[in-house]
């Protein structure tokens, strides 16, 4: 935890309080972070399991500190170690928090969404996000919808909203205040994430990974950063090097990653490095490798290394 940071803002006491999104994986929590903190700090991608991490954004809007903790999507189709370890997180975060966001897809509730909503807490606030509320096309059968999930739960509120609007999120972070405790900061104002840029590396090239192979790659693919070195650059202000493997399960998956003539590594590559560079206002030279590492998403002590609690 970093030092409070007493920043005072016109006569309102300062709020500042932490915030779990939580729900089943592809409901649009990543989606949901990024556009609270206005910046994107977790990766996004159709694929089920894209967030691994418990990952940090903050904005500070107002008086308001608000602190945001995305979490992966609670797994219950697989029990291997790295999907455990993914579980436990999940678990920490909603036990921990001033505010609980259950996001559910408008219109839906699915057994995977009540293993979700069996985790939270009756001694913590929790909103039901209803999201993706543009892809309903019958608004007025969410009326009863909304009743049936009151009937499951103690919801605070009820938000219905798309991640994409940003009135919706404005909105959000207004009703969101009120459950945040008085108290200083934590953060200083233009902090957006706890994560350090190397972090953030893995994340996009995971991102780009996951983008460009679709469906077929097993999302227990990973991204291990070998080194991550800053240097004074000659012509632009900042230099960064990155070395980072992509690790697979399989021979198979190797080849699907590197693509005919390598074309679709150099693709991944290039994508990731173009973001980066706007990320970090850098310029950045990327490599990347791709190892076979089969069975490591069971092995609880190589689920550790690759960086996982």
């Amino acid at each position: 935890m970093t030092d409070v940071v007493d920043t005072p803002v016109g006569d309102s006491p300062q709020r500042c309080g932490l915030v779990a999104i939580v729900g089943k994986p592809n409901v649009g929590k990543s989606t949901l972070l990024n556009a609270l903190v206005g910046q994107k700090i977790s990766i996004t991608s159709r694929k089920a399991q894209t967030t691994r991490h418990r990952i940090t954004g903050i904005r500070s809007n107002g008086p308001t500190q608000f602190i945001f903790v995305d979490t992966p999507g609670f797994q219950t189709a697989h029990g291997n170690a790295l999907n455990r370890s993914l579980n436990k997180t999940v678990l920490g975060a909603v036990g921990d928090v001033d505010l609980v966001l259950f996001v559910v897809n408008a219109g839906s509730f699915t057994a995977a969404d009540a293993k979700v909503m069996a985790l939270l807490s009756k001694h913590i606030p929790a909103m039901l996000v209803a999201n993706k509320l543009d892809k309903v096309n019958r608004r007025e059968e969410l009326a009863p919808w909304l009743q049936e999930m009151q009937s499951k739960h103690a919801f605070a509120e009820f938000v219905p909203m798309s991640a994409k609007n940003p009135k919706d999120i404005e909105r959000l972070l207004v009703q969101c205040e009120k459950y945040l405790p008085e108290q200083p900061w934590w953060y200083g104002e233009d902090e957006l994430t706890d994560r350090s840029e190397k972090f953030l590396a893995s994340e996009i090239i995971r991102e780009k990974l996951f983008r460009l192979t679709g469906d077929e790659l097993p999302y227990t693919s990973t991204v291990i950063i070998d080194t991550f070195t800053e240097e004074p650059g000659k012509t632009v202000s900042r230099m960064v090097r990155i070395a980072a493997t992509i690790v697979v399960e399989r021979d198979g998956h190797k080849a699907m990653v590197i693509g005919d003539k390598g074309e679709r590594l150099k693709q991944i590559g290039t994508m990731a490095r173009q973001e980066l560079e706007k990320l970090m206002d850098a310029k950045v030279f990327l490599e990347l490798w791709v190892k076979v590492r089969s069975g490591w998403a069971d092995d609880e002590a190589r689920v550790r290394s690759f960086g996982y609690e």
